[in-house]
């Protein structure tokens, strides 16, 4: 049976709108999250509130995480390998994302030590837009409790001279600050850059 032109109309205006709203809301439901080199959690998680201070001495808490992709790395500035090769990594990562990239955070586990204003020119020597954090040491275990970081002191020749045996671990946090990826070295930039345009692309920036 022939159906008659404005019925007609009416039932493809309705499969179009339904097949829009497939599109706009839907779709990535039905995708599968990309493959990445990390682990992806099955779902994001929130972390416990925090509070704790950047180079340039202003408070750095939850907020801070809001309405961006960010990324966590722990270390120290007396780190003697891992971090000054991981950061370098990162600032290849940020060059390759460009416009795209996240607010990369670099967490210090030698808060004794790792002052601002010692903090602060190390992050920026590899690159100027990286955000060094610090804090009380009691604030800093509590994060990294939380998000499954582990450090220990290494006592060294004087008291000053300890190291810090850290895990390398890079945490990605989604822009409504809730902890979405892990990603464990070996780090190299070209696959970080592909992984975190791909989730920024698939949950949107």
């Amino acid at each position: 049976m022939k159906l008659p032109r404005p019925v007609l109309l009416a039932v493809v205006a309705v499969l179009a709108l339904t097949a829009g709203l497939l599109t706009a809301h839907g779709w990535r439901q039905i995708q599968s999250p990309p493959a990445i080199s990390g682990t992806l959690l099955p779902a994001p998680r929130p972390i416990p509130e925090f509070s704790l201070l950047t180079a340039a001495g202003q408070p750095f808490t939850n907020a801070d995480l809001q309405g961006h992709w960010s990324v966590f790395f722990f270390g120290f500035t007396h780190c003697p390998d891992v971090c000054p090769m991981t950061l370098a990594t990162l600032n290849q990562t940020a060059r390759l994302l460009a416009t795209d990239a996240p607010r990369f955070v670099f967490v210090t586990v030698d808060p004794m030590r790792d002052t601002p204003d010692v903090l602060g020119p190390y992050v920026h020597y590899f690159n100027p837009a990286f955000t060094g954090v610090t804090g009380n040491q009691a604030a800093i275990a509590a994060l990294t409790q939380a998000l499954g970081i582990a450090y220990t002191y290494t006592p060294g020749a004087t008291p000053d001279e300890y190291t810090v045996d850290h895990s390398a671990a890079l945490l990605l946090f989604n822009p409504r600050g809730e902890l979405a990826a892990v990603f464990t070295p070996p780090h190299k930039a070209e696959t970080l850059a592909h992984d975190l345009r791909a989730l920024q692309a698939f949950y949107g920036s």
